[in-house]
């Protein structure tokens, strides 16, 4: 556990996840007052913010909730939902936003590529939450935080595709009482590199953050301060040295279908981090060095369906965002090769 003055918790924004997550009070902890341990393993937040998420009741000590001023005892277990690290709110920007559905209570969106969700870390401006800000004002949800507002859940900067925001607050609670409980079902579409050896099959294997590079997550066997993860696949199509899949994530860590595609071997087509490739050409996919056509150079991955209960009429509620044109220009080379 942890001794020095390191954090081992400062995690950048992009990072931060709705899941909890779980420390083991370890001998020279014992005595702690809980806010003072939190405030030691989490240093980008104050004592403060974080003895108002355990009054809040978003700290567990063995599974109950705590006091700030609770002494610690060896071999407890501490979990934490964390928050957002308060900071302004966004500021409006007249950014053009692909809204699938909106009523009073909530909206989705068709999230481009390239788009931050919210404000972090080198990303201020151009963020999804500016674009809200600008189209919806204040009819937005303020539980997230002033940097938030409406966003409920997160989808990488360069994966494209649905994404659900909560206009009221009450809505806001009930949609993310659904992901927490996993009751959301969210389907992916992806282009991989290489072929996955089976049709279809559940990937479960814990995610924990790399333990050499920090800004990326791996599939870590042994470790007990990883969180278990599944994602179900079943391959849509076959090309030479590619494949198109969907995927059906049971659980929700930070990065976590890159992560298991390229356990399997099969990155995400053009997913930089994980498969070592930023794009791909006509050229890479006709065998043909010479034609270095650019059909695509973000990660191929897309949040194509999600269905859940609307957070008012209480009825099945589904919204389907189309394959934007960067993967359909992929896919119709993959077929055309095929047929050649």
């Amino acid at each position: 556990m942890f001794h020095g003055r390191a954090c081992p918790f400062a995690m950048p924004p992009e990072q931060l996840s709705s899941e909890p997550v779980e420390l083991t009070v370890d001998a020279a902890e014992s005595g702690h007052r809980l806010d003072a341990f939190l405030a030691r393993h989490f240093c980008d937040y104050s004592r403060m913010h974080l003895r108002r998420v355990i009054t809040a009741g978003g700290v567990k000590v063995d599974g109950r909730g705590g006091k700030p001023a609770y002494r610690l005892k060896p071999g407890q277990l501490v979990s934490i939902v964390l928050p957002e690290i308060p900071r302004e709110a966004p500021t409006p920007e007249n950014i053009p936003l692909d809204v699938l559905y909106a009523d009073e209570y909530v909206a989705a969106i068709n999230k481009p590529p390239g788009m931050v969700v919210h404000p972090a870390r080198g990303h201020w401006s151009g963020t999804l939450a500016s674009a809200l800000q600008y189209h919806f004002g204040p009819g937005l949800s303020s539980s997230g935080g002033p940097s938030r507002p409406g966003i409920v859940h997160r989808l990488d900067r360069d994966t494209s595709g649905v994404i659900l925001v909560a206009r009221t607050d009450q809505a806001h609670t009930k949609l993310a009482a659904q992901f927490a409980d996993r009751s959301i079902q969210k389907e992916y579409f992806a282009l991989v590199a290489g072929r996955p050896d089976l049709d279809r099959d559940v990937i479960d294997q814990s995610i924990g953050i790399h333990p050499h590079k920090r800004e990326r997550m791996a599939v870590r066997k042994g470790d007990s301060s990883c969180r278990s993860a599944q994602t179900f696949y079943e391959v849509i199509e076959r090309f030479d040295g590619f494949a198109a899949v969907k995927l059906l994530p049971k659980t929700g860590r930070t990065h976590q279908l890159r992560v298991h595609l390229d356990y399997i071997g099969c990155p995400v087509l053009c997913d930089r981090q994980y498969g070592g490739r930023s794009k791909i050409t006509r050229g890479d996919v006709r065998r043909d060095p010479d034609d270095a056509q650019v059909l695509l150079s973000r990660q191929a991955l897309h949040a194509r369906r999600l269905r859940c209960t609307h957070p008012h009429t209480m009825q099945p509620f589904e919204i389907e965002a189309p394959l934007p044109a960067d993967i359909v220009t992929v896919l119709a080379e993959l077929r055309a090769y095929r047929g050649l």
